[in-house]
């Protein structure tokens, strides 16, 4: 039975917005509308910049040296627009399962709470942020001679437009014990902090632990995104127990965000979703059902093949997992198929698919710890092939789906099929390939390949809905942003935890564990599941790998095989559940209860983490193409 007091505020109906909710709401909307929009313009006008470059270094042998000047001051405009715009859509990385959990009043209590901890970190950024431009002002451009200004000025406004926003969308709640108490905790956890400082100067390696692991992991497990959570974390070690100016910790944040490497993270995720947005991954799908669907289990070999040849690109698994599930899932529940068994194999597949190129784990990785991309391209195709038929076998012994009333598609359709697919098909061939051979750089090639889509897309495919751009294209900023900032926070609290000594010391402790690199190969395997669900996967990475390589190649570990077992078993943590986000994703996509779907999930992660063990025993699988 409900209160009184609901029936009767029932009874009058909505209450209308106060004045001010109302200017909050539409300064929100203002400021989503012009970053949206500068940001879907700063795409195209950066993918025409770098696709020229490419066109006039290998075309016409004649570089364009200042391409990749702009193109990198507008890629860290880009990636803080794109953070914006992952803020309002609520895009940002986080951990949801306490707030998902909670339910009633406790889940209210949480999304103020991740709130004032976001508005806490941006305030204590925006001074050292101008300190930072100031001081960046004087150094210029090798070729054009342009003030770093132009870039570094992108953290200061955005740092004040995250601000805003965030407070707006702080006070369009109502002012209740929901608000205020989540704002009273903060404030005085901040306070005490504060004036704990005097204490926290003497504390030493201990402050290790109450800043980058209490704080960081208590916000991460409230549910505040984990970028801020790295964010808040680094400011208060470094505010209070160090006489390191806090600019630095901007600057640490655009050297994240603007390394070389990451210019083709926007790049790829709008080719993965010009993939499906043209239909090209639909056609794919549909030549792999016309030549397997006739057979036992028959999609579900069709879902890993599907999965193994796009996933990956977009640099999303919700968008692989879009891509591929709407295409099938009909025709699999038409055929028997039990929607937890369809939930389990797609997540499972994600999980796999994490060591395919060009997956912007790959790329992401590469740019930490300056591994040849060229080398984890090469070296991702064996495990996860390995892993690709463990999930089939799997699949195999637990169908129960008698395809022999299925009628197999004759040579002639499969034939025509095939050549409508080709282009798709091929394009993920082809990115490998140049990337493997040297003939060019990630970024290079995703400019073609968005290029050779839009080609395909109009003298060939010709049923596109180009209606449908600038969405793709704000929510190819959107997830950039949201890759970006955690690259930049974690960058940070990196170099944070560097300059505390811990990673000397932790290089020093694990060489001198028993075993080896059979202990530490073991170690790396459970602490990226664990910190793969905790962390959803890449802030993992940006954090750990810097850390554990330089170990790796001290006990003798090949840093390609050492990259395929941790990228393996972090995307295992992220589609594990109870706790990996990934996992959830799979169910909404699905639409399957998550409880239900959890049985059947059990059997394909456990021939998963079979494989990572073969993967991690034998070298070879993943350097014996280097």
């Amino acid at each position: 039975m409900r209160p009184a007091t609901e029936d009767l505020a029932a009874t009058k109906g909505p209450i209308a917005p106060s004045p001010w909710r109302r200017r909050a709401s539409a300064a929100e909307n203002a400021i989503g509308l012009v970053t949206e929009s500068i940001a879907a313009i700063l795409i195209v006008v950066e993918t025409i910049i770098l696709f020229c470059g490419t066109i006039s270094r290998y075309v016409f042998e004649s570089p364009l040296t200042w391409s990749d000047e702009v193109a990198g001051i507008m890629f860290l405009w880009l990636s803080v627009f794109g953070a914006i715009i992952a803020l309002r859509r609520g895009g940002h990385m986080r951990l949801t399962i306490l707030v998902n959990a909670g339910g009633g009043s406790f889940s209210r209590w949480l999304e103020p709470y991740a709130g004032f901890v976001i508005v806490l970190f941006l305030a204590l950024m925006i001074l050292p942020a101008i300190e930072h431009m100031r001081d960046e002002m004087v150094v210029r451009t090798s070729v054009l001679g342009l003030s770093f200004g132009w870039r570094t000025s992108a953290m200061v406004v955005g740092m004040i437009l995250l601000l805003v926003l965030t407070i707006f969308r702080l006070f369009e709640r109502p002012i209740d014990r929901h608000f205020l108490g989540p704002f009273a905790v903060v404030a005085s956890v901040a306070v005490l902090l504060g004036c704990g400082r005097p204490i926290f100067e003497g504390l030493g390696y201990y402050n290790l632990v109450i800043f980058l692991v209490g704080l960081l992991f208590a916000n991460v497990i409230l549910g505040v995104p984990i970028a801020f959570a790295f964010g808040i974390a680094t400011v208060s070690y470094l505010g209070l127990t160090t006489h390191i100016p806090l600019s630095v910790v901007v600057g640490r944040m655009e050297s994240g965000m603007e390394h070389i490497v990451l210019l083709s993270v926007p790049l790829f995720i709008a080719l993965g979703l010009l993939l499906e947005m043209t239909g090209m991954a639909r056609t794919i799908i549909d030549f792999l059902a016309s030549l397997l669907g006739h057979v036992r289990c028959g999609l579900s070999y069709v879902l890993l093949g599907a999965i193994f040849l796009v996933s990956g690109i977009s640099g999303s698994k919700a968008a692989d997992m879009a891509a591929v599930a709407p295409a099938l899932f009909p025709e699999m529940k038409q055929r028997g198929y039990r929607p937890d068994e369809l939930v389990a194999q797609l997540s499972m597949s994600c999980a796999m698919s994490e060591v395919i190129p060009p997956s912007l784990v790959l790329i992401t990785l590469g740019s930490v710890t300056d591994v040849s991309m060229a080398a984890l391209f090469t070296g991702g195709i064996l495990p996860a092939l390995l892993l690709c038929l463990a999930l089939a076998g799997m699949a195999r012994v637990r169908s129960r789906i008698d395809a022999a009333q299925v009628e197999r598609a004759s040579l002639a359709e499969i034939w025509k099929k095939f050549l409508i697919a080709l282009p798709g098909i091929g394009l993920p061939f082809i990115i490998r390939f140049a990337v493997v051979e040297g003939v060019a750089t990630a970024t290079e090639v995703a400019t073609i390949g968005i290029a050779y889509i839009i080609a395909c897309s109009l003298l060939i495919y010709r049923d596109c809905d180009w209606r449908r751009l600038f969405p793709l294209l704000v929510e190819t900023a959107a997830l950039t942003g949201a890759i970006l900032f955690i690259m930049g926070t974690a960058t940070a609290l990196g170099w944070a935890l560097t300059q505390s000594g811990f990673s000397r010391n932790l290089i020093l402790m694990m060489s001198d564990l028993p075993g080896g690199a059979t202990i530490f190969l073991l170690a790396s395997i459970i602490v990226f599941i664990v910190f793969g669900s905790l962390l959803e996967g890449i802030p993992a990475l940006v954090l750990f790998a810097p850390l554990l390589f330089p170990i790796a190649r001290m006990v003798g570990v090949h840093e390609v095989h050492y990259a395929m077992v941790i990228i393996l078993a972090m995307g295992i943590g992220l589609f594990a559940p109870p706790l990996g986000i990934g996992y959830y994703t799979a169910c909404a996509i699905g639409e399957t209860n998550p409880d239900r779907a959890m049985g059947a999930v059990w059997p394909y992660l456990g021939v998963l983490i079979v494989a990572l063990i073969v993967v991690a025993t034998f070298p070879w699988l993943s350097i014996c193409f280097l």
